[in-house]
């Protein structure tokens, strides 16, 4: 018992510490100390796919979910990234952007957290949840948005985006990574002016963010997705009672659709990104995610609407 006691106390002040130094970069950033960094490791390009020459059909960004804390892609992020890749290589492809940092800075790369990852590698992950939480907070949301808009934009002026061209973009978020894409496509919009697709793959988020400026939202879930299940639990905004909510008039507007991937899990052995989960028809869950980001893409940037639509928002 006292062990446990000990060990309760101890993980409550991780948290409490946690809480903490998650605001602290949102708070630099507003209080202008410091702006975003574009700076990226020599080993990793502006954006991979299409090339830089001419405009691609498409600039897609990808947000990856809470398991990201260095520029490169997680492993089951490399392999969406990779699917998408193979399948659509007229997309111009970006996978850098820091979802969890208002300062772009990669989370692995800073000493301390080099030292953690070692001793304690779960604090890399819990880090990014209240991340998460910050940036669902009414306190932090409008500087997290900013923060965080102004790095993808920068990332997209880049790797070749000008503003103005009509090109389209594609925020495609993996769990956590929705709450950042909903919240940061207002801010996006303003300094682009380009079309905004966004697509959530087993989407946390609290539904607060501004879809005004996105032309459509597609929900890519599943049955099975508990972790995506809860987000609509927890926060009220996404209730179907709270009219009010920037979710819900988006919902009225017919902006949301929904796509569903059944049985796939939000993680594990059976997720949407996993290689070896095989459905009836042979494909792997991770080439069925890619297939239909690569349609629902292509559908948008060719000012088509796509023939997806199953299920309620």
């Amino acid at each position: 018992m006292n062990g446990f006691l000990l060990w309760a106390g101890g993980f409550g002040l991780v948290l409490l510490a946690e809480g903490l130094l998650a605001r602290y970069e949102v708070l630099t950033y507003g209080a202008g100390w410091r702006a975003p960094t574009t700076e990226l490791p020599e080993d990793v390009p502006l954006a991979r796919g299409a090339a830089l020459d001419r405009p691609p059909a498409a600039y897609l960004v990808y947000l990856d979910g809470i398991g990201k804390r260095r520029a490169r892609d997680t492993r089951d992020g490399g392999r969406l990234v990779e699917a998408l890749l193979a399948g659509a290589p007229e997309l111009r492809v970006l996978g850098q952007v820091q979802p969890y940092s208002p300062l772009g800075e990669p989370l692995a790369d800073r000493p301390v957290w080099v030292w953690l990852r070692r001793h304690a590698g779960l604090m890399l992950f819990l880090h990014n949840v209240m991340q998460t939480f910050v940036a669902a907070d009414h306190r932090y949301r409008p500087l997290y948005n900013r923060a965080i808009g102004a790095q993808i934009a920068a990332q997209l002026r880049h790797a070749g985006y000008r503003r103005g061209t009509g090109v389209p973009v594609v925020l495609l978020s993996y769990s956590g990574g929705a709450q950042v894409a909903t919240g940061a496509a207002g801010e996006l919009h303003t300094r682009l002016r380009a079309p905004l697709l966004l697509i959530t793959l087993g989407g946390f988020h609290n539904g607060t963010g501004d879809l005004t400026r996105a032309q459509h939202l597609y929900r890519l879930t599943s049955a099975s997705d508990r972790i995506e299940r809860t987000g609509t639990w927890i926060f009220p905004q996404r209730w179907p009672l709270v009219r009010g909510s920037a979710w819900n008039r988006a919902r009225r507007a017919g902006k949301i659709t929904v796509c569903r991937l059944d049985p796939a899990t939000h993680v594990g052995p059976r997720s949407y990104l996993s290689p070896t989960a095989l459905l009836p028809d042979g494909r792997s869950h991770l080439d069925r995610t890619a297939t239909t980001v690569i349609a629902l893409v292509r559908a948008f940037a060719c000012g088509r609407r796509s023939p997806h639509r199953t299920g309620r928002p």
